[in-house]
């Protein structure tokens, strides 16, 4: 490895491997990437006690930097979360393989035989924050896709990420598979991330995972495609046709049960004729639940509440706080939802399935629910066994990105000597 001082030296080195290790993966066996991730799984169940260590180390220099009581959250690793990325492995080790699966075929009057088959992207960048079960999510499903991966996690998460992630080459070695296949780059220096974005030579896509600052400068800054993953502004719409014990239920779920997760409710809107009924009551839970409900003029009579400015909406908190305020009717939410939403995760509560028809026909989120906690809102719960990132542009993936998403396609025409007249 190149001096860690040199950082484009560096980045160069492991491009190059991984472009490397990118071909010799498009087409390894299926039965080795499983027995890979397989292998993988079982050493970070191996290792958990050395992980927590590592873990701990980061825990301590979060406080330092004085993070949120949410982004500590989402970088503290316990037993049971570990278990959980072990879980995360084997689902996916256990999943079919992508690569080379038949996506269309059709014949041409000319004799050929058309083909679409998916073929794996190559080497994909993954720059994320604070999370580093990411490095497990996003290396098993780089290599089950057959793709080589360079991972760039946060600085308040390398002692975890790299513990992890040598449980990953681990597993890569005991398959005969390629060790650079899965590479994290071994530095804090932001100076990896700017040449990282700029290495079109080895790098065709990068993944951002990370608040609004990190994929702002990945979108400015990269000159290799990007599957932007932006902000989870998840919003609620609470319709006059709600059932009030399921939207509660609903509710309390999408906000408490892990608030620094992108799948967390972050504004509340409820329809004015359900006010009495349902929204006071959730507002009111929410309160005792200890989150901070910062409320339009309408919703402001409920003690508790603090007052909403014009910033709240279309804030994504990652906190135990949540924005609400009264529309007129189902369309005032669409309104509300096009102009401060990020086309991340939106849900409807209702029984009026036409209400949810409409809702689902004029809204254009990556996920859209009806009845259900935006919690759901993960890779993992889509049955892909994990996800890199929920994406939220149109083109190529959109939603949780698993292994199939980090595919793309080529043809294969077969003839018999045919030629064209």
């Amino acid at each position: 490895m190149k001096d860690l001082h040199d950082i484009p030296a560096l980045m160069a080195e492991i491009g190059a491997r991984a472009r490397a290790a990118s071909a010799e993966l498009a087409f390894a066996p299926s039965a080795r990437k499983q027995e890979a991730l397989e292998a993988a799984a079982d050493a970070v169940w191996v290792q958990r006690t050395t992980i927590i260590e590592a873990n701990a180390k980061d825990m301590a220099f979060g406080r330092e930097k004085g993070l949120s009581d949410a982004m500590m959250d989402r970088l503290l690793l316990t037993e049971d979360r570990i278990k959980g990325i072990v879980d995360g492995l084997r689902a996916v080790a256990a999943q079919d393989d992508p690569v080379g699966q038949v996506m269309s075929d059709w014949n041409r009057p000319s004799g050929l035989h058309i083909q679409r088959v998916r073929t794996p992207l190559g080497v994909i960048g993954v720059i994320y924050e604070s999370r580093p079960n990411v490095t497990a999510d996003a290396g098993a499903l780089c290599l089950k896709s057959g793709n080589a991966v360079i991972l760039r996690g946060g600085s308040e998460s390398f002692h975890s990420s790299t513990a992890i992630h040598t449980c990953l080459v681990e597993g890569l070695r005991k398959a005969g598979l390629p060790e650079d296949a899965i590479q994290l780059i071994p530095t804090r220096d932001r100076a990896a991330v700017r040449e990282l974005l700029t290495m079109t030579d080895t790098v065709d896509v990068i993944v951002p995972r990370g608040g609004k600052g990190l994929v702002g400068l990945v979108q400015s800054e990269a000159r290799v495609p990007v599957f932007a993953h932006l902000e989870g502004i998840v919003h609620i719409y609470i319709d006059k046709a709600a059932d009030p014990v399921k939207a509660l239920r609903v509710v309390l779920n999408a906000k408490t049960r892990r608030t620094g997760i992108c799948g967390a409710a972050e504004c509340l809107l409820i329809h004015r004729d359900a006010v009495d009924d349902v929204g006071q009551g959730i507002i009111r839970a929410l309160l005792d639940a200890g989150v901070e409900v910062r409320a339009d003029e309408t919703l402001r009579i409920i003690p508790g509440t603090s007052e909403a400015t014009e910033d709240d909406w279309g804030h994504e908190y990652l906190d135990s706080i949540i924005a609400a305020r009264v529309v007129e009717n189902i369309d005032d939410a669409i309104a509300h939802i096009r102009q401060h939403g990020s086309n991340h995760t939106d849900c409807i509560l209702t029984e009026d399935t036409q209400a949810a028809a409409h809702f689902f026909t004029r809204l254009d989120s990556a996920i859209l629910m009806h009845n259900a906690s935006t919690q759901f809102a993960d890779g993992g719960e889509f049955g892909m066994g994990a996800e890199i990132g929920i994406a939220t542009g149109k083109l190529h993936a959109r939603g949780p990105v698993g292994a199939e998403q980090l595919t793309s396609f080529k043809y294969l025409l077969t003839g018999d000597g045919t030629v064209r007249s």
